[in-house]
């Protein structure tokens, strides 16, 4: 572990940032005046930050060519991530096959409700550990391993296509509409939905029109689970068009049922709409989240009446199969709400099968001139500033409504504009511990042959992967990530990669700082921070640097508040 003075020192750098948000804000590091700086920027905000020789490849290659080259992520040959992602067994199973595989044997639920009554209401945290030994022990044979290994592929699955992926772009752009359409991997079954979810709802829809994206989120089997819409039904409907619905207030049996009590799974929220007094059927978590999350909002001009007809509007979006085989989007008519519906001054009035109304939602959100406006002002707050210009946005938001939702021609306006390639956004942006642990690993060069240890520092660091319990995602401005807690645990995950100490994660200080630079802090940060250290930092660094060891130095770059700014 790195020395008592060592650590003193890392948080001598990293205090800079341990101020209130508002003077984050307005902190500005130096500009550099090296010609490079622009590239390193560009590498910093379209990626996970420059590798070793990144900027004289891009400089080779020219700036514009580079950024249009990731524009079109599909021209960018990336044969280096299939290898990486080869070892993780369960990432291109199906949620079928990771249920048949990863979930508790159906044979196993009357021996765990009999074990729950032998152990009683509230057992020991020892006597859980110890249910989960034998239990696992016992069906070892039956199952290919637990549900926290499908997680664990997931998150080591992030960290390697991040790290290493040519394209860039698109894994920041992915990145971004994963958190914007977040799903939650401790509900019930969205663990086994998730890697389907991003594979063929999210990738593939990237790149193109905004309401085709929405669409395909709405119809995910995860995104229906995790919000409860596959439980929304008419609430007028009559029981017999209910029976093929889990009892209310609980999810059921089988694979998307609730997890056993010893296996450490949270139990999903009992839908809306089930009080005393209340409807029978109505969901509205959904249709509340799809506007004031996805399209609209907050501020988007929508009412809770707006509320309660979106809801009524995708009652029967549910899914096929839901208790075995392969879960998939299903449109039951018998529990839709057949009334007709007023949404933002639209009516929508019931004729023929009842799903257009569902879609014709999904299109007047997805046009709507707020989502324009809110898309873009997200899009622009991570690629340029936590507050970025209102020019910018009112032009990205244009180029949305014109195009009809194009989000690379949205994104391009964006990546393109002279705000963003402005020296003053430089460094304005605080990294997520993602984006911070991402950037060590390929700013050290290091070669991960096991993520999990880098997916557990992230973790540490407050941003456990594809487990952001509420639907509004991980914050990606300065305030929600800058404490001593958790610059600490940056600082010791620095310290850490930079000495070779982290399990699965190997890294070479002598070719990454030659012994020979190791007394020169200047020569050090050209290695890991292009875009130069500041005075203070530098001050910091010389009584460090003097003892000659790379791998400190390296360390304590890493931790550097020049290091925690995109």
């Amino acid at each position: 572990m790195p020395l008592p003075h060592l650590r003193a020192a890392g948080l001598a750098l990293a205090v800079a940032l341990a101020v209130p948000a508002a003077a984050l804000a307005s902190k500005k590091l130096p500009v550099s005046p090296d010609p490079d700086a622009t590239i390193v920027h560009v590498l910093n905000r379209l990626g996970f930050g420059p590798r070793p020789g990144d900027v004289a490849k891009v400089r080779a290659m020219g700036l514009d060519k580079w950024i249009d080259q990731q524009l079109h992520p599909e021209r960018i040959a990336d044969p280096a991530v299939a290898t990486r992602l080869g070892p993780l067994r369960t990432l291109h199973l199906s949620t079928g096959e990771l249920i048949a595989r990863y979930e508790v044997p159906p044979q196993a639920r009357n021996e765990i409700q009999e074990k729950k009554a032998e152990l009683g209401n509230n057992p020991s945290e020892e006597q859980v550990r110890a249910a989960r030994r034998e239990f696992m022990q016992k069906y070892r044979d039956r199952m290919d391993g637990t549900p926290q290994d499908v997680v664990q592929d997931l998150q080591s699955a992030k960290v390697l296509r991040a790290a290493y992926s040519e394209r860039q772009l698109d894994e920041v752009l992915a990145d971004f509409w994963m958190n914007h359409f977040n799903v939650f991997a401790g509900k019930g079954p969205v663990k086994f939905m998730i890697g389907e979810y991003e594979r063929d709802v999210i990738r593939p829809h990237a790149w193109g029109k905004f309401e085709d994206l929405l669409r395909a989120t709405a119809e995910s089997p995860a995104m229906l689970f995790y919000l409860d819409n596959w439980l929304s039904a008419d609430p007028n409907a009559q029981p017999a068009e209910l029976r093929d619905r889990p009892p209310r207030g609980r999810l059921g049996r089988g694979p998307f049922g609730r997890r056993p009590w010893f296996m450490g799974d949270r139990p999903a929220a009992a839908p809306p709409g089930q009080g005393k007094g209340q409807k029978r059927g109505l969901n509205e978590n959904y249709a509340r989240e799809i506007m004031e999350l996805h399209t609209l909002g907050v501020d988007g001009g929508y009412t809770q009446k707006d509320v309660t007809e979106v809801a009524r509007c995708f009652t029967g979006w549910t899914m096929r199969n839901p208790r075995q085989g392969e879960p998939s989007f299903f449109f039951n008519d018998r529990i839709h709400d057949h009334g007709d519906k007023v949404v933002l001054g639209h009516r929508i009035v019931a004729k023929g099968g009842g799903k257009n109304e569902g879609d014709e939602v999904i299109h007047i959100l997805a046009t709507h001139p707020s989502t324009a406006r809110f898309v873009s002002y997200k899009l622009a707050r991570r690629f340029v500033s936590d507050e970025p210009p209102k020019a910018l946005v009112d032009r990205a938001a244009e180029t949305f409504r014109k195009s009809g939702g194009d989000i690379r021609a949205v994104v391009k306006t964006i990546v393109t504009s002279p705000e963003f390639l402005s020296p003053a956004t430089r460094s304005a942006k605080v990294k997520t511990p993602f984006e911070f642990v991402v950037s060590a690993v390929r700013a050290t060069g290091a070669d991960v042959g096991d993520a999990r240890a880098l997916t557990q520092r992230i973790a540490a660091m407050g941003m456990p992967l594809y487990q952001q319990q509420p639907p509004t995602g991980y914050k990606d401005t300065a305030e929600a990530w800058v404490s001593t807690s958790g610059l600490l645990a940056r600082l010791n995950l620095a310290l850490d990669l930079a000495a070779g100490r982290v399990r699965g994660v190997s890294v070479d200080a002598s070719r990454l700082v030659p012994a020979s630079a190791a007394s020169d802090p200047d020569a050090v940060a050209a290695q890991l921070v292009p875009s130069g250290l500041a005075e203070s930092t530098r001050k910091t660094l010389e009584s460090e640097a003097a003892a000659a060891d790379p791998a400190r130095v390296a360390g304590l770059i890493l931790g550097s508040p020049e290091f925690q700014r995109r």
